[in-house]
């Protein structure tokens, strides 16, 4: 993902109120597919929380995530 994708990502992920989001979610805004967040989630590479049986995407980390890709 270059710079500045990054960077509008974080923008649009700022933009919204919600505190998480479903790996749904999270992979529309990274502009990857569901299959490859889940595997990105199992791996480690998207930071993930579980409540209760939902697999859910932090906002603050997802934005320190794009930040890190930003920097690069």
């Amino acid at each position: 993902m270059g710079h500045v994708m990054a960077e509008r990502m974080g923008q649009v992920i700022a933009e919204q109120k919600r505190l998480a989001f479903s790996i749904t979610e999270a992979a529309a805004l990274l502009g990857v597919g569901r299959t490859l967040a889940y595997a990105m989630a199992k791996a480690g590479d998207l930071p993930t929380v579980r409540l209760g049986r939902r697999l859910v995407v932090p906002r603050a980390q997802l934005e320190r995530l794009l930040a890190g890709v930003a920097d690069q």
